[in-house]
């Protein structure tokens, strides 16, 4: 198939503003769990990307903690990971400058009693740097610990504001069930009131996920063909080659489904599918997902498959199966792969199957949402084409890509040069985030620690949302849950996951895309 790349290079961009006026009131972020990987590999080198951006208050705290005494070896540690991960020079004399507003306080989460010592220790600070009242909690813990810290910041007065903002920041899992989910969000609103709650999912502060509703809604030749009328069937992927990194134990309780389909895919699906908002405040945009989200009827459990990888090659190496992984059961009936088809029981996209999948040792690693467009009503130039270069015209194929080359491609046929007959082929015209506004070094929670911060929740889970997606995956983990699977493992790592994922769209006529990426 002779495919053509075409680049779609941005516009002049020297009248976009470089710089912003959303800078948040002078505060303490606080990181519980600050120890770990995600404070160092993300939380950080955000953080000082904001700063290096003038996107952070002068007067402004970051007080890590957690239960190991560090004491001034974490701010060390901390410059150590914004070097090796955040892109900066590590002579950069910035680095020195931010690292003065970091320090570390020592606390069991379970101890009650260490927290008055904590309210005194940011009452301190806020006093001899004069900051002001907000406040941020993050909370970069094990799940078992959200509502003990949550707990705790109330019983000290710290959750509601003598003065400024005070909001708390959530890491996934909001749960593991629906009932799981509703004691969380219980235990978390009898202390902080719903518009302080972040709950985050970082696959939101990616810039081309953001995009897709700018793709969407201000550009005026494509909404009115995102409907059933023209949409065939969307496929949503979100495929790793990386296996469970040594967090067998973590993941022998999660899975795919729990850990991707619930929350980031479904992300991803409300923002192809949900309505134009009234406005882009956070309470439209979330009203419009759970809108989408609530359509969805029940999924029959025949509709959800699931797979686990054996040793296989990846990348041209060997690797070994899931059940061969550290401390992980050599019996396990964990999925590394999950994959479902949805409908949506609207007026727009009645009738239009949804297919998502995700898992773990595919063949490539590749995010992307691929809207697939009906066929013209007559394929007259079919014909003149058999015989020639291509053997069949293809549909049009909007792809999102999502990671880790951002961008969108647009398919359509053209004809092809010299040929005496109408031959047609496939073209691609392709826009690339990195050629069109240079790489980033940004990690994505730039915005979303930036939004939490000044109290915006639009790309922040709600409540209502997490127990309606829950509500949704349930019954299928239940079912799952009920009858250990027949054949696990049941695909080779390096490919691209399980035949009965296969034969889940071929049922409804359709194939996996499986030429992801660029």
């Amino acid at each position: 198939m002779a495919t053509v790349q075409m680049k779609v290079r941005a516009e002049d961009l020297s009248h976009v503003p470089q710089g912003s006026e959303r800078i948040p009131e002078p505060g303490i972020m606080v990181i519980f769990g600050a120890s770990g990987d995600l404070t160092k590999r993300k939380l950080l080198p955000a953080l000082f990307h904001l700063k290096q951006s003038g996107l952070l208050p002068d007067k402004f705290s970051i007080v890590g903690v957690a239960r190991r005494p560090l004491g001034d070896e974490f701010a060390a540690d901390m410059r150590a990971g914004i070097v090796e991960y955040g892109g900066v020079e590590a002579d950069d004399p910035k680095i020195d400058e931010f690292a003065r507003h970091i320090s570390y306080y020592a606390l069991s989460f379970d101890d009650a009693a260490g927290y008055a010592g904590l309210k005194a220790e940011l009452d301190r600070i806020d006093a001899e740097k004069s900051i002001g009242g907000d406040r941020l909690f993050y909370l970069a813990t094990a799940p078992e610990y959200f509502a003990p810290i949550v707990e705790n910041l109330g019983a000290q007065g710290m959750a509601q504001p003598e003065r400024g903002r005070v909001g708390v920041v959530i890491e996934k899992p909001f749960g593991h069930d629906l009932d799981s989910a509703r004691e969380l969000n219980h235990q978390v609103n009898a202390v902080f009131h719903e518009n302080q709650v972040f709950r985050i999912d970082h696959y939101l502060g990616k810039e081309t996920v953001q995009n897709i509703l700018v793709f969407r809604f201000a550009n005026g030749i494509f909404e009115p063909i995102w409907n059933r009328n023209y949409i065939d069937h969307v496929q949503i992927t979100a495929a790793e080659t990386l296996g469970v990194e040594g967090r067998g134990p973590f993941y022998e309780k999660a899975g795919a489904l729990r850990d991707v389909v619930q929350n980031h895919m479904m992300e991803l699906l409300s923002f192809v599918a949900m309505e134009p908002p009234s406005s882009f405040e956070s309470e439209s945009v979330r009203r419009e997902k759970v809108k989408v989200w609530r359509a969805i009827p029940p999924v029959p459990v025949n509709d959800a498959v699931r797979g686990q990888y054996g040793p296989g090659v990846v990348d041209g190496q060997k690797v070994i199966g899931y059940r061969d992984e550290e401390r992980v059961n050599p019996e396990s009936g964990t999925e590394t792969f999950a994959a479902v088809r949805l409908g949506i029981e609207n007026w727009r996209w009645a009738g239009v199957p949804f297919y998502l999948r995700a898992g773990k040792r595919l063949k490539k690693r590749a995010t992307e949402i691929s809207i697939q467009f009906k066929q013209p009503p007559l394929l007259i130039f079919n014909r003149m084409s058999m015989g020639g270069p291509c053997q069949e015209i293809q549909p049009n194929l909007l792809t999102i890509r999502i990671q880790p080359d951002e961008g969108i491609a647009l398919r359509f046929g053209a004809k092809v040069p010299t040929t005496p007959n109408m031959s047609v082929c496939p073209v691609n015209m392709d826009f690339d985030y990195a050629a069109a506004f240079g790489k980033s070094s940004a990690n994505g929670y730039e915005r979303l620690l930036l939004d939490a911060m000044l109290g915006d929740q639009t790309l922040f889970a709600h409540r209502d949302g997490v127990e309606t997606t829950w509500a949704l995956y349930t019954p299928i983990l239940e079912a799952w849950a009920a009858k250990n699977p027949e054949v696990f493992p049941n695909y080779f790592a390096g490919t691209w996951g399980p035949d009965c994922a296969d034969r889940l769209l071929e049922r409804g006529g359709h194939v996996w895309r499986n030429n992801l990426g660029r």
